[in-house]
């Protein structure tokens, strides 16, 4: 009898991992908002009756497959912080992760979901996944604990971490341009830029100051439209795509859902104007930093200081990447190129710093898409270290980045 008992069990947690494996190659492609129980019971040949047996709701699925992914990094993270200094548990980190983002390439491990869907969330899935993520986030945080980084406060050492997490996660997006066989060495090329920085010897973080207001857009139907994507991309960036609804948007505009649909024909295209608007604030300030005084690492500086203001500006924030896993594919895969675009103006820049001896020689194409991926999680910079000023933000986020993540 306990010998069934025990087989039975083994092909319920076989049947539900492999539920999980395609769940999870589905969420990644297609976010919350696209995954359901029937494409899932599909994928591994299970009527969607089935499926419910193991999962009853879509977002008892997704959250399993978040928790699975969680869980994996958690294990990550303890390996990494098993070595003796934060140098070496950074590098050990990468590797791991790099790693395991291999095997998943060539087919030899599921992929680890996108936790930056995880606001798509209903409750109580969504309270569950974002507890876990916490423990695992407060857990990551401990790479900068050592005698020699007392100086750093909490608040600073929560913003390295945030951005050390967009890093891993931003990763997705551009890695598969590479052959799996590079990803180890692009998890040196990686470390070598987050714990060495951009910075030439001697170079001094002295950003030029950029207006915001020339960041903007100054025709006044422009502005009128200026106003309504800025609406949205707070609401998206808060609640998520599903959660931002056109009541809601409308209604934070004070506005009718006739008024929403002569700006917008469809909440997709929503999504697509608010990406536009965030990659063309981009390319203005690395326009306006090409026009500064100095060499390429000011001009660097000062673009991506003046992006990380105007996060917290009353002009901002940009949108999140996340809000990418709800677009369909197609429009995915152009939204993407758009931004390959502004990262490649940030390589540009980079190779021209090289060149010139103003900036260390690293990967440009890697240095410009971990800038990208920097400047994009600015926009929770407030959730993650509350209180910190507009000001600040370039100091406490972006500096780590381009002077070297264990830098004073």
């Amino acid at each position: 009898m306990q010998r069934t008992v025990v087989r039975s069990t083994g092909r319920f947690e076989r049947k539900r991992e492999a539920i999980l494996d395609a769940a999870t190659a589905l969420l990644n492609q297609r976010g919350v908002k696209g995954l359901t129980l029937a494409d899932a019971a599909a994928a591994v040949d299970l009527s969607t009756t089935s499926v419910t047996y193991y999962f009853r709701r879509k977002d008892d699925l997704a959250a399993a497959c978040m928790l699975r992914g969680i869980e994996a990094l958690h294990r990550m993270v303890g390996q990494a912080l098993a070595e003796p200094t934060p140098q070496q548990r950074l590098r050990r980190l990468l590797s791991l992760y790099l790693e395991r983002v291999r095997i998943a390439a060539v087919g030899a491990a599921p992929p680890l979901p996108a936790l930056a869907d995880l606001r798509a969330l209903n409750p109580p899935a969504l309270g569950f996944v974002f507890e876990a993520f916490m423990k695992l986030f407060r857990r990551l945080r401990q790479i900068f604990e050592a005698p020699e980084l007392e100086w750093l406060t909490r608040g600073r050492r929560t913003a390295r971490t945030h951005m050390l997490f967009e890093q891993l996660f931003w990763g997705a997006a551009w890695l598969p341009k590479y052959d799996p066989a590079e990803y180890p060495s692009i998890g040196e090329r990686m470390y070598a830029i987050l714990a060495g920085g951009l910075a030439s010897d001697g170079a001094v973080w002295a950003p030029q100051p950029i207006p915001l207001a020339e960041l903007q857009p100054r025709d006044i139907q422009e502005m009128s439209r200026e106003t309504f994507l800025l609406s949205a991309t707070t609401l998206i960036n808060v609640r998520g795509y599903r959660g931002a609804s056109v009541d809601k948007i409308s209604a934070a505009l004070n506005v009718t859902k006739g008024s929403f649909y002569h700006h917008i024909e469809a909440k997709d295209d929503l999504v697509v104007a608010c990406f536009e608007r965030t990659f063309e604030v981009m390319r203005r300030a690395q326009r306006l930093a090409m026009e500064l005084r100095g060499d390429q690492w000011t001009k660097l500086c000062s673009a991506a200081a003046a992006l990380a203001e105007y996060q917290l500006s009353d002009k901002g924030p940009l949108l999140r990447t996340s809000a990418l896993a709800a677009l369909p594919e197609p429009i995915r895969k152009k939204t993407v190129q758009q931004s390959d675009r502004v990262s490649d103006g940030f390589a540009a820049m980079i190779s021209d710093g090289i060149a010139e001896g103003s900036l260390r020689a690293v990967d440009p194409a890697i240095a410009a898409q971990m800038l990208n991926a920097t400047l994009n999680a600015g926009a929770e910079l407030r959730f993650w270290v509350p209180g910190v000023k507009q000001k600040a933000a370039p100091a406490v986020f972006v500096r780590p980045l381009l002077m070297g993540l264990f830098a004073r």
